[in-house]
């Protein structure tokens, strides 16, 4: 992943046992899986540029276009993707509306109008609210923010097509409804984190 600094998400026996005692299918599904790492990016900052990068784009290519970004532009940090021309970060492989949102960020948190840090002293939905009010970011990138940067343990995303499709393969269903989606991440609380990584796993099989 270049020149960004990840380590996986932390978590044991307590989520894992907590997990196996509330839900029989997703238990029995651990335990066919064994141990899942998932990847997270620990600075706000460049957590926030690879939710935007990998919004509606497959995770290959928004792989590809995070590792260009990282080889042409150098550091992720406000301070250097506000001061490259919104044409060098376009280059990377993305449309220029997605460039100018990333610059725009950039040059709020390098100034200080948007306080990336202060994030980690408030609840998971004031936090996403903040969150909210960067441009390009909606609910889906928030909480994506919250799992994979700031390591929230209860975050099961609705917005998260694939979330919803590990759902469905878990337990036989077509479809699924918000009210059945619900009900399952209330079972999963508080520790809906570790489901979802669970659930990012069982979408792909």
């Amino acid at each position: 992943m270049g020149n960004v600094a990840t380590k996986y998400f932390d978590y044991g026996e307590r989520e894992i046992n907590y997990l196996r005692s509330a839900d029989a299918a997703l238990g029995a599904a651990m335990a066919r899986l064994g141990r899942v790492e998932r990847v997270i990016i620990p600075d706000p900052f460049a957590a926030l540029v690879h939710a935007i990068v990998g919004q509606l784009v497959s995770v290959k290519a928004a792989n590809t276009v995070w590792e260009r970004m990282q080889d042409r532009l150098g550091e992720i940090s406000p301070r250097n993707l506000a001061a490259q021309p919104v044409e060098r970060i376009q280059g990377c492989g993305m449309p220029l509306t997605k460039a100018e949102r990333i610059r725009e960020i950039a040059r709020m948190a390098a100034t200080g109008a948007f306080d990336l840090q202060e994030l980690r002293r408030l609840p998971d939905a004031e936090a996403a609210a903040r969150l909210m009010t960067l441009p390009g970011v909606g609910k889906w990138t928030a909480e994506m923010l919250l799992l994979h940067a700031l390591e929230r343990p209860d975050i099961v995303s609705w917005g998260d097509i694939a979330i919803r499709r590990g759902m469905m393969a878990l337990y036989g269903l077509d479809a699924i409804t918000k009210a059945q989606f619900d009900r399952y991440r209330q079972a999963y609380s508080p520790y809906g984190s570790v489901a979802s990584i669970y659930l990012w796993v069982l979408a792909y099989e």
